[in-house]
């Protein structure tokens, strides 16, 4: 199927010039103006921007937590992010093991290929393309030799993490040996930078004092953990001579930290989402403040203006979102594709913030919210906003230049971009499979008007033309350091 785009203006990560495309079959075939072709279809985007898909680096679906389960799933979610322009999603395996027969419980010694045939499961209902990172939560000799095995899976991702005591954390030394083990086969390792130590015990003192509401949530996970943790990470990296990207900034002093390393040359990146541009520790102390826990949490407005001069001022690579979300009160339905559906969520929590599950939705508001708050407000050019949202994410992951381009030759992953769309935005607009939206009533200026996905046309305006099974994955090589 050929379909020729004409009259629009092209915006990459470089440049922005006015050309037209022509799609044939899965690929972009010819770019330039006045172009001419036999098409199936034939588009004008006379006023219209053509962006390509965005990648999102840090997704959280079908994911177990504290009873349930995030809401979306690799559908749901999926479509969400193709209503956002976003075209491409990399997810977390769990490492799991099967357990031996007859046994329910005991330590469980990780497989990745167990784990990730698992997640290959949960994804084959996949709507847009997507890959996998890698949680590596547990580690041993046995563990260490057999990290290279995800490369041939075409996992080339490590996430690990200095939270979470005896859940989720290695100690530094594994740590340590993971970055040398990435380093040795062209792989990458992803951090999750907070103290856990100081986290169990503020926790501990929290509740022993009765301090149960959701602003604790944060009180109990300060920055001074996360700014430390990155600091540390890039020291290890350096030590290493590894590269590391750490996911989901959130604090002004981890801008400074990760600016401090990449001037003495350590190879660190960064990642921040959209949450820690825009609230604060005080919508924790609104009387829906459990809409707004994530891990880590919100800071302050101090820490707001300091991301976004990590991103203006291009300290910071990438623009992910951490999308994990749940129900704010998941014992009332919402109707989803026609059907009721509840799924328990951060109502578990209602009389203590240690049980309210960790996440937000975020995977369709990404690209509006941060093209209205950062094109629109001049605080990013429309150039960055492709650099940080889909470029980078490819180059780092390993996908450049089949994703995150607009090149001869890459996948046509396109979004025709409407920069004048005026839309109020809500859970109404929404397609995330939650009861709620954090952008409820925001005045959003420029949306996506038309999603391809390798050539097939998914979203036109409101109207879904996308399926379960669309996506394919990804399997990703080494990635670029930037």
């Amino acid at each position: 199927m050929n379909t020729l785009i004409k009259n629009g203006t092209l915006v990459t990560a470089f440049d922005t010039f006015q050309s037209d495309i022509l799609i044939e079959d899965e690929k972009i075939a010819r770019i330039g103006l006045n172009l001419t072709a036999d098409s199936d279809h034939l588009i004008d985007a006379t006023g219209k921007l053509i962006l390509p898909g965005g990648v999102d680096p840090h997704v959280h679906l079908d994911l177990p937590m504290f009873g349930t389960v995030s809401s979306d799933d690799h559908y749901s979610g999926h479509k969400a992010a193709a209503f956002g322009g976003t075209t491409t999603v990399m997810d977390f395996v769990v490492l799991d093991s099967p357990l031996p027969e007859g046994e329910g419980s005991g330590v469980r010694q990780g497989d990745f290929q167990y784990s990730v045939d698992l997640w290959m499961q949960k994804a084959e209902k996949a709507a847009i393309d997507y890959s996998f990172h890698m949680n590596l939560t547990q580690f041993n000799e046995k563990i260490a030799k057999e990290i290279p095995s995800l490369m041939k899976m075409g996992i080339q991702t490590l996430k690990v993490f200095t939270a979470y005591n005896g859940r989720l954390r290695i100690d530094d030394g594994s740590i340590f040996k993971a970055l040398q083990i990435a380093k040795d086969n062209g792989m990458l390792v992803m951090a999750h930078c907070e103290n856990g130590d100081v986290i169990d015990t503020l926790v501990e003192q929290a509740l022993a004092a009765g301090r149960t509401s959701p602003e604790w949530h944060a009180l109990t996970r300060p920055a001074w953990g996360a700014v430390e943790a990155t600091l540390r990470m890039a020291a290890m990296a350096e030590q290493a001579h590894a590269p590391v990207y750490i996911v989901h900034m959130n604090a002004g002093g981890e801008v400074d930290m990760l600016k401090y390393a990449r001037e003495r040359g350590v190879k660190v990146m960064g990642e921040t989402c959209p949450q820690y541009l825009f609230f604060t520790i005080e919508h924790l102390r609104r009387p829906d403040g459990a809409k707004w826990i994530c891990s880590p949490p919100m800071r302050t407005e101090e820490d707001n203006a300091r991301l976004w001069e990590g991103l203006s001022n291009g300290i910071l690579q990438t623009v992910g979102t951490d999308h994990c979300p749940f129900y704010f009160d998941g014992t009332r339905p919402i109707v989803y594709e026609g059907s009721e559906i509840a799924i328990p969520g951060k109502e578990l929590g209602r009389d203590d913030f240690t049980k309210i599950p960790n996440g937000l939705p975020g995977i369709q508001d990404r690209l509006p919210v941060l093209w209205t708050q950062g094109v629109g407000a001049r605080k990013i050019s429309a150039n960055q906003f492709v650099e940080l949202t889909s470029t980078n994410p490819a180059k780092i992951f390993g996908l450049y230049p089949r994703k995150g381009s607009l090149l001869n030759g890459a996948d046509a992953d396109i979004v025709i971009w409407d920069p004048q769309k005026k839309v109020k935005y809500g859970v109404a607009q929404s397609h995330q499979r939650t009861d709620y939206n954090l952008y409820e009533g925001w005045e959003l200026k420029g949306y996506p008007e038309k999603v391809f996905l390798r050539g097939k046309l998914i979203v036109d305006g409101t109207q879904w033309l996308g399926k379960s099974g669309d996506g394919k994955f990804l399997k990703r090589n080494e990635g670029e350091v930037l």
